[in-house]
């Protein structure tokens, strides 16, 4: 008997979903046109509320108001980016050779499994140049940035920065060459949390056992450069995710290295900030000629570098 009667208030509950759903359906509805298109014609049908722009200087608006086919999205896509002005070649003739790996690979052992991370890697990168490495997770970027900077040693082949084979070189050789000439930013900033903002800056001088007075004005004026000469009192915790980014930037050119790897920088970045720091790097570059390396996902942060390098498996394709 139970059972009947839940079965019944159940039947009735749904009934009267059903029909109030409808009802709200009726009174809210967009009006249908008089003349509605064929199945599967919807280039006339705007999107509700998109505002009415002007596309005639800029491509892209029309993807407001589009609903067409996917041919004409691609259209509309590679317009917007034929539209785009292209940046000009950097003129790189005489540069001298900061970067060189000859025939690099990187082997790992996990148990009894052996993971090729790197594989027969040959590439030179010049002095000012700006480089982006991209590729899918596990395609060896990281281990290719980390090997290029002195933090991790390639099972075979030859790694030269700044002219220095830096396989060469023991570990206390390897630490100065390290701080002196290669600069690091990280995708997760790395700042220490009880440390001000100028005591984070001067971090890689006090390595380099650099005199507190010179130390203490170079990160203030390196603070200025990045927009960050009212904060150096700050703590990390009291920065935005931008302003911590900056820092960090700030912090590895302290020693002004002649190379400077970024390892996803923007990646916990809005798009915003994320630009703002890609302008940066390209700032840093034009004034002090520092040579940029950078991993990134971002297929529009890998667009501003002078070059791309594609990897996969291992491999530079």
């Amino acid at each position: 008997m139970q059972f009947v009667i839940f079965l019944s208030c159940l039947v009735r509950n749904l009934f009267v979903g059903a029909a109030w759903g409808t009802i709200m359906m009726l009174m809210f509805a967009p009006e249908l046109p008089e003349n509605p298109p064929a199945p599967g014609d919807v280039s006339h049908v705007p999107l509700p509320g998109a505002p009415q722009l002007d596309t005639s200087s800029d491509p892209t608006a029309q993807f407001v108001e589009y609903a067409g086919g996917v041919d004409k999205a691609i259209a509309l896509l590679e317009a917007s980016r034929q539209a785009r002005p292209a940046k000009p070649p950097r003129n790189l003739d005489g540069a001298a050779e900061v970067v060189r790996l000859e025939s690099v690979t990187k082997f790992y052992k996990l148990g009894r499994q052996r993971i090729e991370a790197l594989k027969g890697v040959s590439v030179s990168v010049k002095a000012g140049e700006f480089v982006a490495i991209t590729g899918t997770s596990g395609s060896g970027k990281s281990t290719l940035l980390q090997i290029m900077g002195g933090l991790d040693q390639p099972t075979t082949g030859q790694v030269t920065i700044d002219g220095r084979n830096i396989g060469k070189l023991r570990d206390r050789k390897l630490s100065e060459f390290r701080n002196k000439t290669v600069g690091f930013v990280f995708q997760f900033f790395y700042l220490q949390p009880f440390l001000s903002t100028q005591l984070n800056l001067e971090v890689p001088g006090m390595f380099a056992g650099a005199k507190r007075g010179p130390r203490k004005q170079r990160a203030a004026e390196l603070a200025g450069e990045v927009g960050l000469a009212d904060r150096l009192r700050h703590l990390p915790k009291e920065l935005s995710g931008g302003q911590m980014q900056r820092a960090a930037i700030a912090r590895a050119l302290l020693n002004s290295p002649k190379l400077l790897l970024a390892d996803e920088p923007t990646g916990n970045l809005d798009r915003t900030n994320g630009r703002a720091i890609i302008d940066l790097f390209e700032a840093v570059r034009e004034k002090f000629n520092t040579t940029i390396i950078l991993v990134t996902h971002d297929p529009e942060i890998a667009d501003r570098a002078d070059r791309i390098i594609n990897m996969q498996d291992g491999k530079l394709l």
